[in-house]
């Protein structure tokens, strides 16, 4: 039986790989049993007879266990040598996102929007090489500064792009040289961002938008975000919001908002469910998103309907128009009329309308879609929404008869759920409460673990204010084997300004209805594929327990560290916790990719009787 300090290591990574790291993880080994055996004889002392014989037998057991397991290692790094480098892939992928091909797609012959859908299964698989950043490419301002100041030469939007992309994205937007500027600290009001945000409040009978998580409104999917000045805004009100717009082969919006540091992924409403449960958000917003929510049938409304909330809003801005005379009233009638018999049949209450923004509320009552003519809309079957995973449109009412059935006004207010709540969702109080408490100590061990290298990367110079901890170099982070978001959650006790994109695995069990329901950003994903996220846009990726799950599922763990390696930016951190063979063999690949390693030896359990330690690795990321 594998040992406790053996049975789960933790990888830290960054490229150049140091020739030394075996040599220092033997010496964490011989460390270990050195510092259990000098322990052990003080514990013999105090404890009682049955206690030593216990524990000389617990420790003759690490001891063997600790020999096998250096013959393993000496067995995976002797494979672990003859491995070769993978090569950079060609400059025309310095934005590459596998899964996206439109061309590809129009061949075989999808059309009418959906080839800018993601189709995995005709990209031809995953490029065998590090795809490398744009010659341009600088490392991103800190936080938070870097939520309003990016390099223009990190993202795909040319100068050219920019001064053809419409009169309010300039008046939003100030190129200076090799900066995009965005102001939405500085008091100033651009384009009415924040007046619109008040505007919203007041539709929805509130006094002010810092009134929202009064009103239930804490989690936000802003389709079409633009530049994500709307979302930035109301993340600097708690909230959480998530952009989702579809991929574009130049000016992406989800890359830009990302380099803001803001959450967002790519997705759309054109043929598929979005990778949610239903009741997933509390609001869902589109300004000018280019939608027309109308067509196959108010297919696309059903679907907006199936994330939101029961109590939540849809709030619809249409293009921005000269208003003469009587054409107001026209312009509302040519809006409402092609979704007002929609919308009545899904239930929704047209709660505001004030110049171009329009707000329909989600009925609280489920009996309401059994009703009337609401029958026209028939009820999706048990269980047919347990796994939306990017599964086809359908037509039918989901989430009516879950226990996750609750208005956002009924809801907490922040992220720690009741008892009851958590029994909504099959989760043991004890259970949930017991995760956080451990993700609260881990949190605050990698962080002493990464504040010295980060700083030693980064050292302070002349006329440089002193250096806060490492959380201002870290604006996002991907937990891509989230469970119940127990590390979003420290991060948040921790007051830490990072945001998290919480990853449920595709055939896991699926937490992600719990994750959402605190509040927190998150995804359903199959990593066998690629993630629908641009290159270099996450500062740190977290797997915890990831490598075996994959092992299981079949999956090629060579094509996830490619794929790591895609959506790490430069000089950002990875850091993987697993059992010993896929801990190893992460390592062997790590330094195919050109990670940096780095070891110590910590201590990762107190027992009563002995501490029991074990070796970190730790590898960043080079430029």
């Amino acid at each position: 039986m594998r040992s406790p300090w053996f049975s789960k290591l933790s990888l830290i990574f960054s490229p150049r790989p140091p020739r030394n790291w075996l040599l220092l993880c033997l010496i964490g080994v011989i460390v270990v049993v050195a510092l259990l055996g000098s322990s052990s004889s003080s514990a013999f002392d105090s404890a009682s007879p049955d206690a030593r014989t216990d524990i000389y037998t617990n420790y003759r057991r690490i001891k063997e266990q600790a020999a096998s397991d250096y013959l393993k290692l000496r067995s995976i790094s002797s494979e672990a040598t003859s491995s070769r480098e993978f090569s950079f892939c060609g400059k025309d992928t310095e934005n590459y996102v596998p899964c996206y091909n439109v061309s590809g797609n129009l061949l075989v012959g999808f059309k009418d929007g959906e080839e800018f859908d993601r189709h995995c299964e005709v990209s031809g698989g995953q490029l065998h090489c590090l795809v490398r950043p744009p010659k341009e490419y600088k490392i991103p301002l800190k936080w938070p500064a870097g939520k309003d100041v990016i390099w223009s030469g990190n993202v795909k939007i040319t100068k050219d792009q920019f001064l053809s992309s419409g009169s309010m994205t300039k008046r939003l937007m100030l190129l200076e040289e090799n900066q995009i500027s965005f102001h939405s600290e500085d008091g100033l009001i651009y384009d009415g961002v924040k007046d619109y945000s008040h505007q919203i409040a007041e539709m929805i009978g509130l006094g002010s938008d810092t009134e929202f998580h009064q009103a239930g409104v804490r989690t936000v999917l802003d389709i079409g975000c633009g530049f994500g000045s709307f979302g930035a805004h109301l993340l600097s009100l708690n909230l959480m919001v998530v952009c989702i717009a579809a991929y574009e082969v130049t000016g992406s919006q989800v890359q830009l908002a990302l380099e803001r540091g803001l959450p967002a992924i790519i997705g759309s409403f054109i043929s598929r469910q979005l990778p949610y449960p239903s009741l997933s958000f509390s609001m869902v917003h589109c300004a000018q998103c280019g939608i027309f929510w109308e067509k196959k049938d108010g297919m696309l409304l059903v679907e907006v309907d199936r994330v939101l909330k029961p109590g939540g809003y849809f709030v619809l801005t249409s293009p921005a128009a000269e208003i003469h005379g009587n054409s107001l009233s026209k312009k509302r009638d040519s809006m409402l009329k092609p979704i007002e018999e929609f919308t009545k049949k899904l239930c929704w209450s047209l709660l505001a309308q004030q110049d171009d923004t329009f707000i329909w509320q989600k009925t609280m009552d489920a009996n309401c879609y059994i009703s009337g003519k609401q029958r026209d809309r028939p009820l999706c079957k048990e269980g047919q929404d347990a796994q939306s995973y990017y599964q086809t449109l359908v037509p039918c009412i989901s989430g009516t008869t879950s226990k996750r059935w609750i208005p956002i006004q009924n809801r907490s207010s922040g992220f720690f759920l009741s008892a009851a709540e958590l029994e909504v969702h099959g989760v043991q109080p004890n259970d949930f409460y017991e995760d956080f408490e451990n993700w609260k100590s881990v949190v605050r061990n990698y962080w002493s673990l990464l504040t010295p290298l980060i700083f030693s990367d980064h050292p302070k110079r002349p006329g440089d204010e002193d250096p806060l901890p490492p959380y201002n170099m870290i604006r996002n982070v991907m937990d891509m084997n989230a469970r119940y978001g127990g590390l979003n959650a420290a991060f948040l006790e921790g007051k830490q300004s990072v945001w998290v994109m919480n990853v449920v695995p595709l055939g896991a069990h699926n937490t992600l209805p719990l994750i959402l329901d605190q509040g927190f950003a998150g995804v359903l994903h199959n990593w066998c594929d690629p993630f629908p996220t641009y290159p270099r846009t996450y500062d740190m990726l977290h797997a915890n327990g990831l490598l075996s799950h994959l092992i299981s599922e079949g999956c090629s763990m060579m094509n996830l560290f490619l794929e790591m390696d895609r959506i790490l930016r430069p000089e950002g951190w990875v850091i993987v916790s697993d059992k010993l063979e896929p801990i190893e063999k992460a390592r062997s690949l790590a330094t195919q990719i050109r990670w940096e390693a780095r070891l110590w030896v910590v201590s990762c359990l107190d027992s009563p009787v002995f501490n029991i330690w074990m070796p970190v690795v730790i590898l960043s990321m080079s430029t």
